[in-house]
């Protein structure tokens, strides 16, 4: 089965090249002519100057992947699809949605006949770039999923990364869960860099870090980026302390507030990202390489105005 990729930045463009990879014909749209030639030169993908342009060229029943920032770019996409797409079709949004946006977005296609799949994506920018694929977790109807799964496990690390959550919204839900996990995992990760580089100890971090993904109780894939990025960064002292911060954590930490569930360890993450435009902190800037690595997030320099470096 073809498919297409409408957001042609790094996830986009690394799903494109590993579905090319498999074997299979990629379609592709970017509103900046820059993406869509360097995912035509770069990973082989057919590209459409007009999202009408995109479906016309594609044999039903379609599968489209939408990889683009949440909220309005979204919601003006689907827009435009719903214009021209066919009954039976699939739109999945990729990104890191609101899942009550997306039992909106589920509605809004329903009433076309379109089927709308929410799809959490995880596994970092690193991860797809490299083709070594992402973990899927999609909420949506039994057959919209039906059609999208093969494609899915194509573009998956393997098999078990590709997971049916649930009904309209299930699928965003739980990745804002996974990424609320994520936040305690990566805060703990970073105060130990802090721990260690303020003892009285000449301590080499990067090879300590690698030695922790060999056998300890807390070997991981972050370790294992921790280690990767202490070794790679030359300018240490030179980083800012201040975290890039997408805000979709906050919209787990306000459902679960309304419902009376605790959440202690994930709250004093956030908190901690506040305050990393504070304080000087290297628990803060191993937090900054450490999002850079996993997930491609910027990382400031010190005195460093505009924005941030990718």
């Amino acid at each position: 089965m073809e498919l297409a990729i409408i957001g042609l930045g790094r996830m986009g463009i690394s799903l494109a090249g590993r579905a090319r990879r498999q074997g299979r014909r990629v379609h592709g749209w970017d509103p900046d002519p820059a993406a869509r030639e360097r995912a035509r030169d770069d990973a082989g993908v057919e590209t459409a100057a007009t999202l009408a342009d995109l479906v016309a060229a594609m044999a039903p029943p379609r599968l489209l992947l939408m990889y683009v920032p949440h909220g309005a770019p979204v919601d003006a996409n689907l827009g435009e699809l719903l214009e021209v797409l066919t009954p039976g079709d699939v739109v999945a949004d990729g990104g890191n949605s609101h899942w009550e946006d997306s039992v909106r977005r589920h509605e809004r296609c329903r009433e076309r006949d379109i089927d709308f799949l929410d799809v959490g994506t995880s596994g970092g920018t690193s991860d797809a770039l490299g083709w070594q694929g992402a973990a899927f977790m999609a909420g949506g109807s039994p057959q919209a999923y039906a059609l999208a799964a093969p494609v899915l496990r194509d573009l998956a690390v393997d098999e078990g990364a590709v997971h049916h959550a649930g009904p309209a919204g299930a699928g965003h839900f739980v990745k804002l869960v996974h990424n609320a996990i994520e936040f305690g995992m990566l805060q703990s990760i970073a105060e130990g860099v802090e721990l260690l580089d303020r003892s009285d100890y000449d301590l080499d971090l990067a090879a300590l870090f690698e030695h922790f993904g060999h056998g300890t109780v807390i070997r991981s894939w972050l370790i294992e980026l921790m280690a990767n990025a202490l070794r790679n960064e030359q300018a240490w002292a030179a980083l800012s302390t201040e975290v890039e911060d997408t805000g979709e954590v906050t919209w787990v930490l306000r459902w679960a507030l309304e419902r009376d569930i605790p959440t202690p360890a994930v709250t004093a993450a956030q908190t901690a990202l506040m305050q990393s435009r504070d304080r000087e902190s290297a628990a803060m800037r191993a937090l900054a390489l450490l999002r850079h690595e996993f997930g491609g997030h910027p990382v400031r320099r010190t005195g460093q105005s505009g924005p941030a470096e990718p």
